[in-house]
């Protein structure tokens, strides 16, 4: 006598959350954000199609949390690469050098991260771990610049540049070989110098 293959049911919680998110990155890395369901995203983290609405209400709430994930990985990252050195030059070289990798590194986290459209309003988390990262990275730029708008105005220029240099590398501009990546890190660091140096008061 055959028996019917059950679905798992009674999954824990916390294990229930972050299979669908697991799941949902690995449908954004071959889709992108928007190139999936919730229900397949459910049915790949292998539940019922009811079951993520116990804790996502759409899926752009689940591609938040998602975001809010990379937020706070690109603060570690950068926090860690930025410790490396006390001018704020060379510090914000590093965040440049450490942006790149972050978009080779976790292609599907960057790619929630910049390319969902998540109206932050809608997703105060979000717009909490953004304001967290930011934090992060404006005392560099504060120390080369007079005020706060020209160190965000600095800020600014250098993620535009390493995100602009990022994208060319997964775009295969830059070769597609393992040294790609080094050779690449290491383009943006020089960018991020000549912006931030350029910013350094005279005599500095």
């Amino acid at each position: 006598m055959t028996h019917p293959v059950k679905r798992r049911t009674g999954q824990h919680h916390g294990d229930l959350r972050r299979a669908l998110e697991e799941a949902a990155l690995a449908l954004v890395a071959e889709r992108g954000p928007h190139g999936f369901t919730l229900a397949e995203a459910s049915r790949r983290a292998g539940v019922s199609v009811a079951a993520p609405y116990k804790h996502f209400a759409d899926r752009d709430a689940l591609l938040a949390v998602l975001a809010e994930r990379g937020y706070r990985e690109q603060r570690e990252r950068f926090t860690l690469a930025m410790g490396g050195s006390a001018d704020p030059v060379e510090q914000l070289a590093a965040f440049a050098a450490a942006y790149v990798r972050f978009a080779a590194d976790d292609r599907a986290l960057f790619d929630v991260t910049f390319s969902a459209g998540l109206d932050k309003t809608e997703h105060p988390g979000l717009a909490a771990a953004g304001e967290e990262l930011l934090g992060t990275l404006l005392p560099a730029a504060t120390r080369l610049t007079p005020d706060d708008e020209t160190a965000y105005d600095l800020l600014l220029r250098v993620a535009s540049a390493a995100h602009g240099i990022a994208v060319f590398l997964r775009q295969g501009l830059f070769g597609v070989s393992g040294q790609a990546l080094d050779a690449t890190a290491d383009r943006a660091a020089r960018t991020a110098r000549d912006i931030a140096a350029g910013a350094a008061p005279v005599g500095r």
